[in-house]
């Protein structure tokens, strides 16, 4: 939440002379606080500057660039409470810090509360050689007869028992038998022959 000051409890005197120009800062014109435009312009002219603050913070672009439109749009809807019109860049700048501040907050906490991983997990080495195995099988399953491939993954991958097997291909229980040995025996050279 940027750190914007609150209206005061008591009510201004109704004229007040400006510091600018003589003339003259009425109640109501306390009360409209910093104009659109001139929180525009304020933007315009700074944005770069206001960027450069929040990368010191932060360490991406993405998120600095979020930062900088997030106190944009915060200092915008308080702008009635922004009085003093030369301090709105005061307003952007430390509410870029807050906003900043939050953003890292948020970071270290996703990062604690990151699950750690389990002393009996596979290691990335583990995994990398699981999928080069795993994408050796797939060659040498795609390297059996159509009939062998059908039955081998029917009875394994599918954890089919062989009847059920030949009553899905419409076959014997011994040809089931017969490919099933067939296509494992091939299985075993192809994996064993270097790539």
């Amino acid at each position: 939440m940027p750190v914007i000051a609150p209206m005061p409890a008591a009510r201004p005197p109704a004229r007040i002379p400006s510091q600018r120009d003589g003339a003259e800062y009425t109640e109501d014109t306390a009360a409209a606080g910093t104009t659109v435009d001139h929180l525009t312009e304020t933007y315009r002219a700074h944005y770069r500057s206001l960027l450069g603050l929040a990368a010191l913070l932060l360490d991406d672009t993405a998120s600095c660039e979020d930062v900088v439109q997030e106190a944009f749009i915060r200092v915008h809807s308080a702008r009635k409470r922004v009085r003093d019109p030369e301090k709105t860049l005061a307003y952007l700048r430390q509410t870029v810090v807050n906003l900043s501040r939050s953003a890292l907050r948020r970071r270290i906490l996703g990062l604690k509360l990151l699950s750690k991983p389990m002393p009996d997990m596979a290691s990335a080495e583990e995994g990398a050689y699981d999928q080069l195995e795993r994408d050796s099988l797939i060659k040498a399953m795609k390297g059996l007869q159509r009939r062998q491939r059908e039955v081998l993954v029917l009875r394994y991958f599918a954890d089919m028992t062989e009847a059920q097997v030949a009553d899905t291909l419409g076959i014997s229980l011994g040809s089931v038998k017969a490919y099933g040995s067939r296509g494992i025996a091939a299985l075993r050279v192809a994996m064993e022959e270097p790539v």
